[in-house]
């Protein structure tokens, strides 16, 4: 009889810490939601001129890559885009296929940083796009956790409309950041020189909107 009342006792000792934690985390999790900007027009993104911020991302194999512009080699050029899911983060991914080889002789490292998860990188972009960018070498990375879209200022919440887009696509969003922080980052493209600094910055809320290829090309040169 006292084995019986010391296992109850034990398993309602394990719920009650589990329910407690779990409900902790709920609650840092809305308050960290509620901290963020409301839409993509009420960011407040790093500008030129700032020092650019460390981060760590995640490869494809799910490995951590730290950006730390204390100990650049090269300057960077960082560009996000929404997820494989957005058709103008294709289309702008594919167009950049015409200077990217470019950049990189120029001297530049060319990260892209995707809210999607390490498993999605690749293959959530649209076949046509997956071709398109074959051989480049496109250094696509995660920032699921929302780290750098964080550091950069570029973070804000996602509507309600995202999550029944992606539903209606059978999109795998859940270990991305709208599944995990219910949150995208606004499309940008910094220039991050030598020594760590922001030297072209280009934040655009409307997500339609994106700088043209020949036009990064042209200012990355400029900024060597």
């Amino acid at each position: 009889m006292q084995l019986g009342r010391n296992i109850l006792y034990v398993t309602f000792v394990i719920l009650f810490v589990a329910t407690f934690f779990a409900s902790h985390a709920n609650r840092v999790a809305a308050a960290d939601y509620a901290e963020l900007p409301a839409s993509a027009e009420e960011i407040k993104p790093l500008k030129s001129g700032d020092a650019a911020p460390g981060f760590t991302v995640a490869t494809v194999d799910d490995q951590p890559y730290v950006f730390d512009p204390d100990n650049l080699s090269r300057p960077a050029i960082l560009i996000s885009f929404r997820g494989g899911w957005c058709p103008y983060c294709n289309l702008h991914l594919s167009e950049l296929r015409n200077v990217i080889p470019e950049l990189k002789a120029s001297g530049y490292d060319v990260l892209f940083l995707s809210g999607d998860a390490p498993a999605e990188l690749y293959a959530g972009l649209e076949q046509e796009t997956q071709e398109d960018i074959a051989g480049l070498d496109y250094v696509i990375l995660s920032d699921a956790k929302t780290e750098a879209a964080r550091a950069f200022g570029t973070i804000f919440r996602v509507s309600d409309g995202i999550y029944g887009y992606l539903d209606k696509k059978n999109y795998e969003y859940a270990e991305g950041s709208i599944g995990r922080h219910n949150a995208l980052s606004v499309p940008y493209v910094y220039v991050v020189n030598k020594s760590g600094k922001i030297v072209y910055d280009f934040v655009e809320p409307d997500y339609k909107v994106r700088l043209p290829a020949d036009e990064l090309l042209t200012i990355a040169k400029d900024a060597l």
